[in-house]
């Protein structure tokens, strides 16, 4: 059997918002009060001005967290588990419904489509008190997939791996990640 072999694709912005696009279901990252993680699975979308946008409640843990420490995570997964993702590092801003409801209609756009009726949509998100987060892309690692380690991949690899005295070196995950200020 043959067996899957991982993959790291190091891409562009303008790639990554690509890949990023069609795919809405995420797992946005958060610094709780004591600097531990706190994960929330989310729908998200790209905005027209290429941000990641997530509606939500003020009420909601993730919103407490980031009115504290703005930074954030998002893995962006695809819609089968084993497919392709990226992991997404930013700033998040926070704004408020009514102000935020035209937002909210791009947000819609973005992972939906049209609205069968936009001002019912626009009341609704104003008398549910909604918010949206607002990512700023500032850095993002490889578009990748799960599998076998393509090192490892020949059964002279894995041979050399196994009758090998040296220690594993990790080392630095940095060259594989796009830092923006790169550009």
């Amino acid at each position: 059997m043959a067996r899957k072999l991982a993959t790291e694709d190091i891409v562009e912005r303008s790639e990554l918002l690509d890949f990023v696009r069609p795919r809405h279901q995420w797992v946005l990252v958060t610094l709780r009060a004591d600097g531990r993680p706190q994960t929330s699975p989310v729908t998200g979308g790209v905005s027209p001005a290429g941000k990641l946008v997530i509606s939500t409640y003020p009420e909601r843990d993730k919103v407490v967290n980031l009115g504290r420490d703005p930074r954030v995570s998002v893995c962006v997964l695809s819609d089968h588990f084993g497919g392709a993702w990226v992991q997404v590092d930013g700033q998040a801003v926070i704004t408020y419904a009514p102000e935020a409801v035209d937002d909210m209609v791009a947000y819609y756009r973005a992972v939906s489509g049209e609205h069968p009726h936009w001002s019912e949509f626009r009341e609704a998100m104003v008398r549910q008190g909604k918010c949206l987060i607002t990512i700023d892309v500032e850095r993002w690692g490889p578009i990748a997939t799960g599998g076998f380690p393509p090192s490892l991949a020949s059964i002279d690899a894995l041979s050399e791996l196994l009758t090998s005295d040296e220690e594993d070196d990790e080392g630095s995950d940095d060259e594989t990640w796009h830092d923006d200020d790169e550009e």
